[in-house]
């Protein structure tokens, strides 16, 4: 049995993917035991289509699935997002603004921004980690602040204030008012023109008197907010995505 293992030739499916635009692109499929159909999507950067399917499916399923979506998935690889890397030389946004990463092991190790540019010292194969710990802190700074402006002007108790890591939501609101409520905020919003950080607070400060997306909801949020929601939303769909370049 065991030569009978060592000698046994790949399968296709134990590594399934499917060949795309003279590429090979490898599925990433997940069984879920609530999901009732197939649904699939692609990894932000193009890396490798993500399909969910019930636990009896089969993987042959999920391929034939992904071969049978072929134009769709042009479309998506063609929109998504080459990562970028995070070095000397390179360039991030900062609150809609691009800082250029300049290295030096005579600089700070804590990143100090100077006229465009974001000096760092210490070790250099550390600087992204380091460039990233010090835009989640300037975002808890700068959403601190739009949060006690808008909980004041909404007559709120000040909630907690979390950054979140997510990949789909850029905020969320949770808990009840017996027990304290929290919200968080998507650490790359720090990379988003300020007008776009404060949209997405004061859609969550919103929250805490309309749990839900009802006309009451909006009426209240765009009595909170001061600018225009809807260009707000524009830039997230068609920028937002871009925000996830860097920091892979």
């Amino acid at each position: 049995m065991i030569d009978w293992l060592r000698n046994r030739q790949p399968h296709p499916l134990d590594d399934p993917q499917i060949e795309v635009a003279g590429r090979a692109l490898p599925l990433a499929i997940r069984r879920h035991k609530q999901a009732r159909r197939l649904t699939m999507r692609l990894a932000p950067d193009g890396s490798e289509l993500r399909i969910t399917m019930p636990t009896w499916a089969r993987t042959m399923d999920a391929v034939a699935f992904a071969q049978a979506r072929h134009d769709w998935i042009n479309a998506q690889l063609a929109k998504a997002i080459t990562p970028v890397a995070v070095i000397d030389g390179s360039t991030i946004a900062f609150r809609g603004e691009t800082l250029r990463i300049a290295w030096d092991k005579t600089y700070p190790r804590n990143p100090v921004p100077d006229d465009g540019a974001l000096l760092l010292g210490g070790p250099q194969e550390r600087i992204e980690s380091r460039v990233q710990r010090w835009l989640e802190g300037e975002v808890l700074g700068l959403a601190g602040g739009d949060l006690a402006f808008y909980c004041e002007r909404a007559g709120e108790a000040l909630p907690q204030l979390a950054i979140s890591r997510a990949r789909r939501r850029w905020g969320s609101c949770s808990g009840d008012r017996q027990k304290g409520r929290t919200i968080r905020i998507n650490w790359r919003l720090v990379m988003a023109p300020d007008f776009v950080r404060r949209s997405v607070v004061a859609h969550e400060v919103a929250h805490l008197a309309h749990f839900d997306h009802s006309p009451d909801f909006h009426s209240h949020l765009a009595r909170l907010f001061e600018g225009s929601i809807g260009a707000a939303d524009r830039w997230l769909k068609a920028e937002g995505p871009k925000l996830y370049a860097a920091f892979a």
